[in-house]
């Protein structure tokens, strides 16, 4: 055991509010355990745990005293013997969460905390990573190494689906914050539209195509098939069409502010999509993107074939190249983060370290592990852990 004193100090910000605690405790024989501070609209919360000899404990608390009638700050003291404060032992997992939502209420909080409580664990710390246009809440916790991890995922996906927000979870620690690879679908996830549909609506079978997409995405179709009796309907469109329909192409919003931030931290960002290189490819090369893969569309005497050249990238080859890409940058499958919206997406989404459902249907949100149902891509970043303000800071460099 060992005689502690846990200090808060809270009021009205102002500045030297740190200075004048500390150099109050200087002349005392102390250590610092640990230390806290938050602003929350001008208002300030201080809290500092210390280890002390007893003896001093009233000396201590006078000291403390005039110190918050001097700065017009409230003074909170518990002086006791307790346990040595450690971080998780290796009989607690340590688990980081984020919750996302346009407008957060305070029943999504309490449901999340009873989820945690259910499975035994505790919200050790929380802090707030973005404002705008999201509420952004990060959480560290602890649970039971006995405690099943995908267990307690899949009650806080329920929770989210129920509360209508948005939230990860991943393994705290060291490798939350190393080397990543970031994978993306194309089509309505890294762009906003569905290229086939455009190419098909350009040559007048846009409602049959749309009906075969629509079908395939909610899994009702096998996508192989379906992509080759789509494409086989584009027979004898003009290659002049393809560059008409990179003109109509509009990213994401969030969509370079993502790239941008995860290369600046030495992440990897790569697309693997069910689409067309011949649409594409050039906005691939404009964004820097280190790894690409996707299908392409046979062309013969300028005109399209109905046809694709080589291997169909589906739902298994997604996967597969998710993996492959992994591992010729030397990063474990715990440290990469797929992202997509469809049915053909689950493969890579279940492969990666985290798979988020982006703006997905039902049946897809249901199995990833996390989903995002606002449009901004860049919202990822608060899922990694990267703070809005770091992300607006590094834009300003």
């Amino acid at each position: 055991p060992t005689f502690t004193g846990l200090i808060l100090l809270s009021g009205v910000d102002a500045p030297g509010v740190t200075q004048s605690l500390f150099e109050t405790l200087s002349p005392f024989s102390i250590t610092i355990l640990d230390m806290e501070q938050v602003v929350i609209r001008g208002r300030l919360i201080l809290t500092a745990l210390i280890s002390l000899d007893p003896a001093h404990s009233d000396g201590i608390e006078d000291d403390l005293v005039q110190l918050g009638s001097r700065l017009g700050l409230d003074v909170a003291i518990d002086f006791s013997d307790v346990k040595n404060f450690s971080s998780p032992t290796a009989h607690e997992q340590a688990l980081q969460l984020v919750v996302l939502s346009k407008a957060l209420k305070p029943k999504a909080i309490a449901q999340v905390a009873a989820v945690i409580n259910q499975h035994h664990g505790n919200v050790d710390r929380f802090r707030r990573t973005a404002a705008y246009p999201v509420t952004a809440i990060e959480f560290d916790l602890s649970i039971p190494a006995a405690s099943s991890v995908e267990s307690l995922k899949q009650d806080l996906a329920h929770l989210a689906l129920a509360e209508g927000i948005d939230l990860a979870i991943e393994a705290g620690g060291l490798t939350r914050r190393s080397k990543r690879i970031v994978l993306l679908d194309m089509d309505s996830t890294f762009i906003q539209q569905e290229v086939i549909d455009l190419l098909a609506e350009n040559y007048g079978v846009g409602d049959k195509v749309k009906e075969i997409t629509e079908s395939a995405m909610r899994g009702e179709l096998d996508f192989q098939e379906s992509l080759n009796a789509r494409t086989a309907l584009l027979a004898g469109l003009s290659e002049t069409a393809i560059s008409e329909i990179r003109s109509r192409i509009t990213l994401t919003p969030g969509a370079r502010t993502l790239v941008r931030t995860l290369h600046r931290l030495g992440h990897k960002v790569g697309i693997v999509s069910g689409g067309f290189t011949n649409v594409i490819q050039p906005l691939i090369e404009e964004m820097e993107l280190d790894f690409f893969r996707a299908n392409t569309l046979e062309v013969v005497s300028g005109q399209l074939t109905g046809k694709i050249i080589g291997p169909i990238v589906d739902r298994a080859a997604k996967a597969r190249y998710l993996k492959e890409f992994a591992e010729s940058e030397g990063v474990p499958l715990s440290q990469t983060i797929a992202v997509g919206d469809g049915a053909n997406d689950l493969d890579m989404l279940k492969a990666a370290g985290l798979g988020i459902a982006f703006n997905a249907k039902p049946a897809v949100k249901a199995q990833a592990d996390s989903s995002l149902n606002i449009p901004y891509l860049d919202a990822i970043l608060y899922l990694m852990g990267i703070p809005r303000e770091e992300i607006e800071a590094a834009d300003r460099a």
